[in-house]
């Protein structure tokens, strides 16, 4: 996916290496004071891993280490629990259900699952069926259910058009009050990566609460959740550029809200002088032309991590012409966006937000300017 990055401002903060051999240059009274002033001195705890297939961080402030450690543990536990249930193309209980629809069988999904599965379902409403997890099989024609692809996966038209033509989508699955999972097409296969992560994100968000962690900035892929400030400090974000090495502009994270971006520029590949990403347009089988990237910003609520992950695919698939509309519909209204010819789109909600690392680029405005 597209990515929000970290800012180094916000990287660890631990002591300088060699500050201890110092101490002893100190008269023993001032010792002492440094000591108890390093010793009530919040810290910053980071720590990486690499679940879902791409880089996560977390960043705890303001507890001691050994209460960022349990927090740490508890939070990649979770992360590694979800990538192995909802995995699209490794063994998991996502894979079982895909081969049970595959065979016209019901399907007994966890409490989570079904959880996840409804919350998709009403989003790819809210976009008028842009955002749809339920495209598997065209994902995986394309080569993008992979860890490693390129052009040699890429289908003939022949191939897409039969897969097209029988209509699959996840507005097809019966989801059950027991949590029962089927299906009239056996064709549908649920593909939940541009989802999963950001229901991740809302998932640590509430384990660290319950650790008493109050302060901390997960990101999951460049999906980016806050929770509460940095020593009295909003959270700094950079939006990373879709084109170049740099950002295209920073933010502040205010606690509970959440950013995702969706881009043609971290998987895709090239073919005939083409760029196609893995961003897939429903309506057509096609990868999406209209856009770079596009980012949103979600308000805090309970799903915010989700609706950052998955409010941004529809008007990335739309284009500028329907963006704003599309974001909307599904609750949000700070959305930026660098479409196919590199023009920069800004809600006037967002661009509130903003910061110009560089020079300020020219502005076209989603909703009139």
């Amino acid at each position: 996916m597209a990515k929000a990055e970290l800012l180094a401002a916000s990287a660890g903060s631990r002591p300088v290496p060699g500050w201890r051999r110092l101490l002893w240059l100190l008269p023993p009274l001032l010792l002492i004071a440094v000591l108890g002033l390093a010793l009530r001195q919040p810290e910053l705890h980071s720590q990486g891993s690499y679940v879902f297939g791409t880089r996560v961080q977390l960043s705890i402030y303001g507890v001691s280490a050994e209460e960022a450690g349990r927090a740490e543990n508890a939070v990649f536990s979770l992360f590694e629990d979800m990538h192995h249930s909802l995995h699209a193309w490794q063994p998991s209980e996502l894979m079982r259900m895909n081969a049970a629809l595959a065979a016209g069988k019901p399907f007994p999904a966890s409490p989570r699952l079904a959880e996840i599965l409804r919350a998709a379902q009403a989003l790819s409403r809210q976009s008028q069926g842009l955002f749809d997890p339920g495209i598997g099989r065209l994902i995986q024609l394309w080569g993008f259910q992979d860890d490693q692809f390129n052009d040699s996966h890429f289908p003939t038209d022949a191939a897409v058009q039969a897969l097209m033509a029988q209509h699959p989508g996840i507005a097809d699955l019966q989801i059950a009050a027991d949590g029962t999972v089927s299906s009239r097409k056996r064709v549908v296969a649920v593909d939940l990566g541009g989802f999963a992560k950001g229901w991740a994100l809302d998932l640590a968000a509430a384990r660290l609460r319950q650790l008493g962690v109050n302060n901390a900035l997960i990101d999951v892929g460049g999906n980016l959740l806050a929770l509460g400030s940095k020593g009295g400090e909003p959270w700094q974000v950079g939006i990373q550029h879709p084109r170049t090495s740099g950002l295209l502009a920073t933010l502040e994270l205010q606690d509970g809200e959440a950013i995702g971006t969706s881009g043609d520029y971290y998987r895709y590949f090239s073919h005939g002088g083409i760029r196609y990403c893995h961003i897939l347009d429903p309506r057509s089988g096609y990868p999406a032309q209209q856009s770079q990237a596009v980012t949103v910003l979600a308000d805090p609520g309970q799903h915010a991590g989700a609706l950052s992950d998955g409010a941004s695919k529809a008007p990335f698939i739309g284009g500028p012409a329907h963006a704003l509309t599309l974001s909307r519909a599904t609750g949000v209204n700070k959305v930026l966006m660098v479409d196919a010819t590199g023009q920069v789109w800004l809600s006037h909600a967002m661009a509130a937000r903003l910061h110009w690392p560089g020079s300020k680029p020219a502005i076209h405005w989603l909703d009139g300017g």
